[in-house]
């Protein structure tokens, strides 16, 4: 048995970018930042910030580029994926990213709105995820997946909370 399962909550780092396969569906890229406080040797406190490119496919990628803002909170759930890849020099490079399931908006609706969002608590799942409890709806998504076949019920404008 294994797992590749990744849980983050972050702030974006800057806005989704989204572009279109050649089928027509939908891909979104971003980063999202984590940090962590801890003391190091001499007792002062240090903070370390981690970087994380994300993916998100499908009808998510679109919700994405359509609420989500720099500096915006989120919680993700997806897995990790590696890329690789060989540079000018023809070196061979490989980088990680997390392929995006799940993600949910967090923070006020203050927040939200300043980032341009306003989307409180609200979830864009692939395929009905209930893995995490909170407020607002799970939309369907993607999956997560370049598959293009949707796991969920298709969502309009009328649909979103405000």
């Amino acid at each position: 048995m294994s797992v590749n399962k990744v849980i983050l909550v972050g702030r974006l780092g800057r806005d989704p970018e989204t572009r279109f396969t050649g089928g027509g569906q939908a891909v979104a890229n971003f980063s999202v930042a984590t940090d962590e406080t801890y003391k190091d040797k001499n007792g002062e406190r240090q903070k370390r910030t981690e970087w994380h490119k994300i993916v998100v496919w499908g009808k998510q990628a679109e919700i994405a580029q359509q609420y989500l803002k720099k500096g915006s909170l989120i919680f993700i759930e997806g897995r990790i994926q590696s890329r690789e890849w060989q540079d000018k020099e023809g070196q061979k490079r490989t980088s990680f990213e997390i392929v995006c399931s799940n993600f949910r908006m967090l923070g006020g609706r203050s927040e939200g709105a300043a980032a341009g969002g306003g989307m409180r608590g609200g979830a864009v799942g692939g395929g009905g995820h209930d893995d995490f409890e909170g407020g607002g709806d799970d939309f369907g998504g993607g999956g997560g997946q370049p598959s293009g076949g949707g796991g969920g019920p298709e969502i309009s404008d009328e649909d979103i909370p405000f």
